[in-house]
């Protein structure tokens, strides 16, 4: 192994060497079992870590997920080089290169305000790319992956659909149609069946995913917070309370005692 790299550039060529001897011959059997399927669960992994240590704000932690989300890029593009598919420089260069092209108020003579103006450039940038490629013209929302998490997914349509003028005019608006579908699932709740209970609450979050839009708030992460606050009050109550067996009112008391803790 040669000598720790210095600089930006040599520390990432050391990881693709690294990388490429766990694949190789005598490497790792662990390594060199792997495929871009097997490998699928650990991208998705290191990603809500990723994610985990932002909310936290816990640098250190984030350094390190970092790292461990590289690896997942730097693993999927050695296993393709392997093939004879690609290597990890044709990723690197692509990326580099939308990022130019993408970009024209940066670098080159375009012209951009707002970060809307961004977003709508960058838009009208990739449909062109797409036409010049040949690739046909799928609808609106193809574009929208469909294994994205629901809540992701559901709020990807939305802004595509309001990015060509589908949308309500106001939050006012989208609170209106909240109320709306809570109506609808008080009436399925009174002689629905499942099904029909399952849509309107469905119709009922995708409602909030909007709100969520019109205010400029992330719902997945707002709910992942949503749901840490909840972990640790939570947490408060089952340290105070037996459980089972405990009272509703003796874990509401509890619970009244983390959230002033929070406050």
């Amino acid at each position: 192994m040669p000598a720790d790299p210095q600089t930006t550039g040599e520390k990432f060529e050391r990881l693709v060497a690294i990388m490429a001897r766990l694949r190789a011959p005598g490497g790792c059997p662990w390594d060199r079992e792997q495929s871009f399927d097997t490998i699928k669960p650990y991208l998705l992994e290191e990603t809500y870590e990723v994610l985990e240590a932002i909310d936290k704000r816990d640098w250190p932690a984030l350094a390190d997920e970092l790292g461990d989300l590289l690896l997942q890029a730097v693993f999927f593009a050695q296993m393709a080089a392997e093939e004879n598919k690609f290597g990890i420089d044709d990723s690197i260069d692509a990326i580099v290169q939308k990022l130019i092209r993408r970009h024209p108020h940066v670098f080159a003579d375009g012209e951009a305000k707002t970060s809307d103006d961004v977003k709508r450039r960058w838009d009208e940038i990739k449909a062109d790319e797409k036409k010049s490629r040949g690739e046909p013209l799928r609808g609106l929302l193809e574009s929208v992956p469909r294994n994205l998490p629901a809540l992701v997914e559901a709020q990807q349509i939305a802004s595509k659909a309001a990015g060509v003028g589908f949308d309500w005019e106001n939050a006012d608006q989208v609170l209106d149609k909240l109320d709306e579908e809570l109506d609808e699932l008080a009436v399925a709740r009174e002689g629905g069946s499942r099904q029909e209970l399952e849509g309107e609450i469905g119709d009922l979050l995708f409602v909030l995913v909007n709100l969520a839009r019109f205010v400029k708030v992330d719902p997945e992460q707002a709910l992942r917070k949503t749901n840490a606050k909840f972990r640790k009050r939570f947490a408060h109550v089952e340290a105070g309370a037996k459980l089972p067996g405990a009272t509703i009112e003796e874990m509401e008391a509890l619970w009244q005692e983390a959230k002033r803790a929070d406050d």
